[in-house]
């Protein structure tokens, strides 16, 4: 049953400040059950899960990454990935990725929903059949906006637990946490302005960095895109800082990181994932405005680096010969 259609401004901002209560009402105890139950001490992914998640930092996608997506949403031949583009301000997003797919033997279509769309009672029925979805880059916020607290959000995860694959690249990678960063920032005086427009965060204070609410697929963590090459250590370190229960991830441009259905982290790709582990650390109140941080474990973990959030146990892959 198709209900495609494109997705406008004015549907989405409304949609976009009854976020929340919409959240709470429409999403159901299954995926909140799970989402405390990651969150418990280890931040990792809950294990009933069979799914992988493929999240990606944004810039060129390599082909590595492409197959690799394919190959977990059931390979050549089975796999059928949706693809959700809405995050973009453009009419074609997603459809080059799509052909992309298919020239390694998936089917792949773009949904393209509004808000009111993903809520229908039928919703369920544009995703049938898919192994894998995919969340396109742009504003994380349109692409939240759109499908957060919907029951195609809620189908979307009860495919992850049933086995498909869930990727995203850049907005894609940042819709992953339970708790999003938005690209904006606070500043003194209580000012927002957008960190794409400000450049690096020029600050680390608790605080500062706009955080909404996430798809919550990697609910234990804050993931952050595009890591090294835009310098995104300060904006990520005081969400850290804000939220010390829960694991920072910032994944650099064309690389990825994959959580199994164990929750163990892995990366792959072309540059390296930061990991920013402060739930055993000591962090204090605000002095003079300055935070007060000690004991925050830091994993430089380039391609074939693992990480398991529950023991906190880190490989790094061999050195190169």
């Amino acid at each position: 049953m198709h209900f495609f259609g494109q997705v406008f401004a004015r549907e989405m901002e409304p949609a976009s400040r009854l976020r929340a209560v919409a959240r709470r009402s429409v999403r159901g105890v299954c995926v909140l059950v799970l989402a405390l139950a990651a969150s418990f001490l280890t931040g990792s992914v809950a294990g009933g899960r069979k799914g992988r998640l493929l999240i990606v930092g944004g810039g060129p996608l390599p082909e590595r990454i492409i197959d690799r997506f394919v190959e977990i949403s059931g390979g050549s031949g089975r796999a059928f990935i949706a693809i959700f583009p809405q995050a973009s301000e453009y009419k074609d997003a997603g459809i080059e990725l799509a052909k992309d797919f298919e020239r390694r033997g998936a089917r792949a279509k773009r949904v393209l929903v509004t808000r009111a769309e993903a809520d229908r009672a039928d919703a369920a029925q544009t995703l049938s059949g898919v192994t894998g979805v995919w969340f396109g880059g742009g504003d994380q916020s349109r692409l939240t906006a759109v499908l957060a607290g919907t029951r195609m959000e809620t189908a979307i995860h009860e495919l992850y637990e049933n086995g498909a694959a869930v990727g995203g690249t850049s907005a894609g990678a940042a819709v992953m946490s339970a708790s999003m960063i938005t690209g904006d920032e606070r500043f003194p005086g209580g000012s927002r302005a957008s960190s794409v427009e400000a450049g690096p965060s020029v600050t680390i204070a608790r605080g500062n960095v706009v955080l909404e609410e996430g798809l919550a697929f990697l609910p234990g963590a804050i993931v952050d895109q595009h890591f090294v090459r835009r310098r995104r250590h300060n904006r990520l370190i005081s969400a850290v800082l804000e939220s010390p229960e829960r694991l920072g991830v910032g994944i650099d441009e064309s690389t990825a990181l994959e959580v199994d259905p164990d929750g163990c982290w892995r990366v792959l790709g072309e540059s390296v994932a930061v990991i920013y582990d402060a739930r055993r650390a000591t962090v204090g109140a605000e002095d003079g405005g300055l935070p007060r941080a000690a004991d925050i474990h830091v994993h430089v973990l380039p391609a074939g680096g693992w990480f398991d959030p529950s023991t906190s146990e880190v490989r790094l892959a061999p050195p190169l010969k």
